[in-house]
């Protein structure tokens, strides 16, 4: 994806691509986690979601300002609590960043059919790349499992994918216990 108003070239996770589409729409509201440049926030804006664009680093700012659909705060995730009080989310998606104490407040931020979509590097990335050089930013095998607890896994993959090491997954807050998981895949 190029913007026009930057011509940055942004690399689009495939994984996020894919399953964007089945956050619930009709004005439903995407939290993009750790966000960086925003390159999921505004696919998430081009597919007609609102969206909360959440980082430490305020270099998106800018760039959301052209995008009404997109709103930018300044949060450091990692210390103090959860800076998005009782907030309520149809998706969230978390790309290449990890911070387990978050996974419980990215549980009850989504509404009942709400999807999460989460992608971030396994300890193969680190022994081969030397990157992420934190053993706190890489996942265990199967550990993203456990973390997504109690959310039903609509799909899941843990792997080498486009050069990197990787656990993903996409996850359903059931909108009743015991529902069966239904969401509409639609193209964009």
């Amino acid at each position: 994806m190029t913007t026009a108003r930057t011509g940055t070239t942004l690399s689009i996770c495939p994984w996020v691509e894919r399953f964007l589409p089945c956050v619930p729409e009709d004005g439903s509201r995407v939290l993009d986690v750790a966000c960086g440049l925003g390159r999921h926030s505004l696919l998430a804006a081009l597919y007609g979601y609102r969206v909360l664009a959440v980082d430490r680093d305020p270099a998106f700012a800018g760039r959301a300002l052209g995008f009404p659909e997109i709103e930018f705060r300044r949060a450091d995730l990692e210390s103090g609590g959860w800076p998005l009080g009782s907030e309520k989310f149809a998706g969230i998606i978390v790309c290449n960043y990890l911070h387990r104490p978050l996974f419980p407040h990215l549980v009850d931020a989504l509404e009942p059919g709400g999807v999460l979509i989460c992608q971030t590097f396994t300890s193969p990335q680190a022994e081969v790349f030397g990157k992420p050089a934190n053993p706190a930013h890489w996942l265990r095998a199967g550990e993203l499992l456990e973390l997504v607890r109690p959310l039903a896994v609509a799909a899941y993959e843990c792997g080498k994918a486009g050069g990197a090491y990787v656990e993903r997954i996409c996850a359903v807050k059931e909108a009743r216990p015991g529902a069966a998981l239904r969401f509409p895949l639609r193209s964009k």
